[in-house]
């Protein structure tokens, strides 16, 4: 009697530049990933992006949202094209997506791999290694304000950061269950549970006095076995710099924390290397690189496709294949680690096919 395999379905979004190469080699690894664990995927393929905006005039599809319910989960490549203004790409698919699908979770891991170089001196991977819980639907980002008397001396442009307890408080949580799941204790490097949140408390006493509030009142009432600390932002980004090493999970608003996750991406390596998840718990969640599309490096077989790959990795977690996401970043980590020069694109030493066969060879 043969046992059936685990099939998942797969939505997969090339997008724009670089998006449909690096996306080609995440692919690639998760199929060969597939192979070895006994589980299959099946992916269908969406052209939302530049080129389909330029050549129809829409952005997205009225029922993306509705396509995109019927999937396990979606895979993206880039989405940014050269010939389109910047903003309308972006809000009009991603964020549309991120609304549409209430993935209200951002998930940014911060961890730099062997042999990955860094800015910071004198730091390595045992000491940049934590994750960013940033809230993905709420805040300044969705787009509450206006202006008046646009384009006279007098005009005046509000936007507005507006956030409810719901919101607040069911990213808090998510941040909560993966500390005690994922935190350093957890993982046997620390010897307890770190959240740390990140705000403004003292000049954003309204909007920040909520989420503060919210925290302690949740983790003094549910998770009691959860250390919490509290960091206003610009010192968060002093000791990103200087002692990440301090950091387990941070939690934040949409715009902190869309901030403090690039300023984390460059000291992991970069934006080739970064990888993202925008996480609905209890629907579809959506897997990213961090990088953008990076049109001058389009068709040139140069771009690192690392981060594509991790957001494999990342998105094979959530299904719950963790030993197969676990094969995959300890593939990863052997590659960087034992091979390429660089994460920089054109510098790697190996082109973006090349690569994706590195990585795919290990698992």
């Amino acid at each position: 009697m043969t046992v059936s395999q685990k099939k998942y379905k797969i939505a997969v979004i090339p997008g724009d530049g670089t998006g449909p190469e690096v996306v080609k080699e995440g692919l690639k690894v998760l199929q060969a990933a597939a192979a070895k664990f006994q589980f299959s995927m099946d992916t269908a393929e969406y052209d939302f992006g530049g080129d389909r905006y330029l050549r129809t005039g829409e952005v997205l599809p009225e029922n993306a949202a509705d396509e995109m319910r019927k999937f396990d989960a979606i895979f993206l490549g880039a989405i940014g094209h050269p010939d389109v203004k910047p903003g309308i790409l972006e809000k009009g698919i991603l964020l549309k997506l991120r609304f549409d699908l209430d993935q209200y979770i951002n998930l940014r891991p911060v961890k730099l791999y062997p042999g990955v170089e860094t800015p910071l001196r004198d730091k390595g991977p045992k000491e940049i290694d934590y994750v960013v819980v940033r809230e993905n639907t709420g805040g300044l980002y969705t787009g509450i304000g206006g202006f008046t008397m646009k384009g006279t001396p007098h005009e005046v442009a509000v936007q507005s950061m507006v956030y409810n307890r719901h919101q607040v408080e069911r990213c808090l949580r998510y941040a909560f269950e993966y500390t005690r799941k994922f935190g350093k204790k957890s993982q046997g490097k620390g010897d307890y549970n770190t959240l740390g949140l990140v705000g403004k408390t003292n000049v954003l006493t309204y909007v920040f006095d909520l989420w503060e509030r919210a925290f302690h009142e949740i983790g003094k009432a549910d998770y009691p076995d959860i250390r919490r600390e509290y960091y206003h932002v610009d010192a968060t980004c002093m000791w990103m710099v200087k002692s990440p090493e301090w950091f387990d999970v941070l939690v934040t608003g949409n715009m902190f924390g869309d901030i403090i996750t690039d300023l984390g991406a460059i000291t992991q390596g970069g934006m080739g290397i970064a990888a993202g998840g925008n996480i609905n718990p209890e629907g579809v969640s959506m897997f990213e690189p961090i990088g953008g599309s990076a049109p001058k490096y389009t068709g040139k077989n140069i771009i690192n496709p690392l981060a594509s790959i991790c957001c494999g990795a990342m998105m094979l977690s959530h299904l719950g294949e963790t030993e197969a996401a676990d094969a995959i970043e300890k593939a990863v980590m052997d590659v960087t680690g034992s091979k390429l020069k660089s994460m920089s694109a054109g510098k790697m030493g190996y082109s973006t096919q090349e690569v994706g066969d590195l990585v795919a060879e290990r698992i």
